[in-house]
């Protein structure tokens, strides 16, 4: 099982240039406008990973009453999944989902 760490951190978003806020309920891991991540962690939230490729969301898959963001990182390659935040971009998240 994952350890998780909490961190819900301001950000600017190195794909779009968006200041990304907290979002308050959980940690933010990615930006809710192009949903671009960083690969930073090795478990969540411990910063630890020396990488720090952009993550680039490849796809979408329903988990629960949301969905996991697919990526793969533009440095490694390595694919990794993000569940999805409540104002995350609808209409990016819909282009993903076609992209299974």
């Amino acid at each position: 099982m994952k350890k998780f760490t909490m961190r819900d951190e301001q950000f600017i978003c190195e794909n779009c240039g968006v200041e990304v806020e907290i979002l308050g309920y959980t940690a933010r891991d990615h930006c809710p406008v192009c949903l671009y991540s960083k690969h930073v962690d090795i478990m969540p939230g411990d910063r630890q990973n020396n990488c720090h490729g952009l993550l680039c969301p490849i796809g979408v898959k329903k988990f629960k009453d949301t969905y996991k963001i697919l990526y793969r990182c533009s440095r490694c390659h390595k694919q990794h999944k993000n569940i999805a935040a409540k104002d995350d971009n609808m209409d990016e998240i819909i282009k993903l989902s076609t992209n299974i």
